[in-house]
């Protein structure tokens, strides 16, 4: 007769353990969430520019040789005719001119981006609804800080010097990301109003006219006397002033406090338009 054996019954091991916790999902509005989010948007901008070679060339070739073009055709007739080096005017000039270019360039990829419905795909996702401003604003400090960096390697070999020490360094190495990033909130509060070539036209005007009218090339006394105050008092003048100050010679606390009030007047004027206007090009595409 056979037996049928019956195997016994495996062990619960889990009899007498407590129940996991259940853990709250996060609110897509927790101030953590907002800075993982825009850390990550900030990257996912970078990227893209970083496999793009016209922003490769705009954001680094383009202002070494404008650089070196300035140096070369305008910098011993400057020097002759002002007695100080033109060089600490070149480069505060080109790393601000730099860093406006390169946020007329970021204003256009997120023309792209709304046509193209992205905006609308992270609008419909659980990401915080300031990540994508500020990852993009995030984004354009770090390009100002590259091209910055790579310009100043450039204008070291043509002569450049700090004379003040790592902490005046380091000051005027943030001055052009702090008006690059006032600049870069007024470039997107225009582009959520204006097509492409409008905006590249609006922008052009004013960078061409602020290139051309500051204390970088030539000193403000140069100018006519109907033009002088305005150029001095122009936020490029003022910031590459300050900057020129830090690194050669020159007044530091009046430019700069300007160059502050300049940089807050811009985010203060523009900051709300920036931020309605990408709402709805997120919301509706338009």
């Amino acid at each position: 007769m056979s037996t049928t054996t019956v195997p016994a019954a495996e062990p619960d091991s889990w009899a007498g353990h407590q129940p996991l916790p259940t853990v709250a999902p996060r609110s897509e509005r927790a101030l953590g969430i907002w800075v993982q989010q825009s850390l990550i948007q900030c990257k996912r901008l970078l990227i893209g520019w970083m496999r793009d070679p016209s922003t490769t060339i705009q954001t680094l070739v383009f202002p070494a040789a404008t650089l070196i073009m300035f140096r070369i055709v305008l910098g011993d007739s400057i020097q002759l005719a002002t007695g100080r080096p033109a060089i600490y005017g070149f480069v505060p000039m080109v790393m601000l001119v730099a860093a406006m270019s390169g946020s007329i360039v970021s204003a256009l990829g997120f023309k792209v981006e709304k046509m193209t419905g992205l905006l609308g795909r992270f609008h419909t996702m659980p990401i915080h609804r300031a990540a994508g401003l500020t990852g993009r604003l995030l984004a354009e400090a770090v390009r100002v800080l590259i091209t910055s960096l790579f310009v100043l390697a450039v204008g070291v070999c043509l002569g450049f010097r700090f004379w003040y020490g790592f902490p005046a360094a380091v000051a005027m190495m943030a001055i052009p990301i702090l008006f690059a990033v006032g600049f870069a909130v007024m470039v997107t509060a225009l582009a959520t109003l204006t097509e492409g070539v409008m905006l590249v036209s609006i922008i052009g005007i004013v960078q061409t006219l602020l290139m051309f009218f500051n204390s970088g090339f030539v000193p403000v006394y140069a100018y006519p006397t109907w033009l002088q105050a305005t150029v001095q008092n122009q936020p490029m003048s003022t910031a590459i002033d300050a900057m020129r100050g830090l690194s050669y010679d020159g007044p530091i606390a009046t430019p700069l406090w300007k160059t502050v009030a300049w940089t807050v007047g811009m985010i203060v004027v523009f900051a709300y338009p920036a931020v309605r206007g990408y709402r709805r090009a997120a919301e509706t595409g338009a």
